[in-house]
């Protein structure tokens, strides 16, 4: 028995230096990843709907909205899972942009039961404050189950992508100082890891956290120690079987951005989760 306690102990407490670790280091948390209540009923598709939205009367009509919309498909007996992620922020005074970002994702993996799995992906993303017309990579890494079980888990990947960007300071609602700046278009390859983490702290709490960091190779490695820094953290809150509120904070860092903008962005936001 004092061994079992050493052991939960000691794996709870890599769990939570994990966490640390992610929170030092915008990465998409999937709400498949989530460690919930088993459903007893087998079904092959489940839908998700995070959003919010807010309307002010100011000068102008201020309005902001903010989605996210996640369809699994589980196949062969549920052992692997087809996801399809989709999410948005747009924030408008009127006329004018404030915000206008998002991205599209599919990705092929297994359904957290096999120890080692391939994860396949491809995105599509957009970000007009930033001057990011377009971004779009596929790619593939290898995803590596620590352990899994009702109340935690731990998953670690590392693999590759080849990424095609479009930077454009002229797009509406760029947030920066345009003079002088001109497109700038690049293709390279990135490696890619990542870490994941979900607990269950009772029927009614979880936490899930996601990051990757993403290193660019291309001429001869020379930015390689500026990478890209990805993290999202998520807290739900289940008020019902179908509805749930949810408090989110994400941040990016990259040190290899094309034009002069910042290197560092974060997001706080609470949302309202429905499920299907």
């Amino acid at each position: 028995m004092k061994k079992y306690l050493e052991e939960v102990m000691n794996k709870h407490r890599l769990t939570f230096f994990f966490v640390t670790c992610l929170l030092g280091i915008q990465a998409q948390v999937l709400n498949v990843d989530r460690t919930q209540s088993n459903d007893t009923v087998f079904r092959r598709n489940k839908l998700s709907l995070n959003f919010g939205f807010n309307m002010d009367k100011q000068r102008r009509n201020l309005v902001q909205f903010a989605a996210q919309i996640e369809n699994d498909f589980f196949l062969k007996k549920q052992r692997t899972v087809w996801i399809l992620l989709a999410n948005t922020d747009a924030s408008f005074n009127g006329k004018n942009i404030l915000e206008n970002n998002g991205y599209f994702q599919t990705r092929y993996r297994d359904n957290d039961t096999r120890r080692y799995y391939p994860d396949f992906y491809m995105q599509y993303q957009w970000n007009a404050v930033w001057g990011l017309q377009r971004r779009a990579l596929g790619g593939c890494n290898l995803r590596f189950r620590f352990w899994e079980n009702r109340k935690d888990d731990l998953y670690a990947s590392i693999g590759a992508f080849y990424e095609y960007e479009k930077w454009n300071p002229s797009l509406s609602g760029f947030g920066f100082i345009k003079d002088s700046l001109n497109n700038v278009e690049r293709y390279f390859p990135r490696l890619n890891s990542s870490l994941k983490t979900s607990i269950k702290f009772n029927d009614a709490i979880d936490l899930a956290a996601s990051s990757f960091v993403q290193f660019p190779m291309n001429q001869k490695f020379k930015n390689f120690i500026n990478p890209r820094w990805i993290l999202d953290l998520r807290v739900s809150f289940h008020v019902t079987k179908h509805f749930t509120v949810q408090v989110q904070y994400d941040h990016s860092y990259d040190g290899y951005r094309p034009l002069p903008i910042e290197d560092y962005y974060y997001n706080l936001n609470v949302g309202f989760l429905l499920g299907f």
